[in-house]
């Protein structure tokens, strides 16, 4: 365990990552899809608001920065025409989902039933932004979602006993983001996608 004052460190690194973000979304480098942005800042807000009355302590500053980050990149993609990505019906169908799980989460009184709920609302309102970042990951920037992932690293090592409602929810932001910024980075995607198939015979 790290000093739990590390997590205003992690929250450093989501305000640079975010103000490069909101950057490149400004100047229609970046395309954010609004839907993974838009319940991602629902959610931070939503949870922040909930540890604050469950004192949970410094921890909840990540969670926090998982809301006003993504609130300021939906508020940066309506000031700029090119920095607007087409939603289509997956994407729609992904926030419905979502969104019911927000519902289910703010309506249910078990904690666990709740937390994963919650989880699972976040990873859904991901899948947007995973497909995007797969199938056009230069409307995309990296830095931010690795540095999200390192801030979910810091707030997991902060912590004094490594339990499901405390390492959960950082753990899966962890992952989702580690893996949205590679796709990004490496652009597989697109490697993939373009790559011949060993299977293709040409026809002389």
């Amino acid at each position: 365990m790290i000093d739990p004052r590390f997590v205003f460190l992690a929250a450093g690194l989501s305000l640079f990552g975010g103000f490069g973000y909101v950057r490149d979304t400004l100047k229609g480098v970046t395309s954010p899809n609004r839907v993974t942005w838009g319940l991602w800042a629902l959610e931070g807000i939503m949870a922040f608001f909930v540890e604050v009355q469950e004192h949970v302590g410094l921890a909840s500053v990540m969670t926090l920065m998982l809301g006003l980050v993504p609130l300021v990149v939906v508020v940066a993609s309506f000031r700029n025409a090119h920095a607007v990505w087409k939603i289509g019906r997956f994407d729609l169908s992904c926030g419905v989902v979502s969104f019911a799980g927000l519902a289910f989460w703010a309506l249910v009184h078990e904690p666990t039933i709740a937390l994963t709920s919650f989880v699972a609302a976040d990873q859904i309102a991901a899948l947007p932004t995973l497909r995007k970042s797969w199938i056009a990951p230069m409307s995309e920037s990296p830095r931010l979602f690795f540095l999200g992932s390192a801030n979910c690293a810091l707030t997991l090592l902060t912590l004094r006993h490594l339990t499901t409602s405390g390492a959960l929810f950082p753990g899966c932001v962890l992952l989702m983001d580690l893996t949205i910024g590679l796709l990004i980075a490496t652009r597989l995607g697109t490697r993939v996608r373009v790559r011949p198939s060993p299977w293709r015979t040409s026809v002389s």
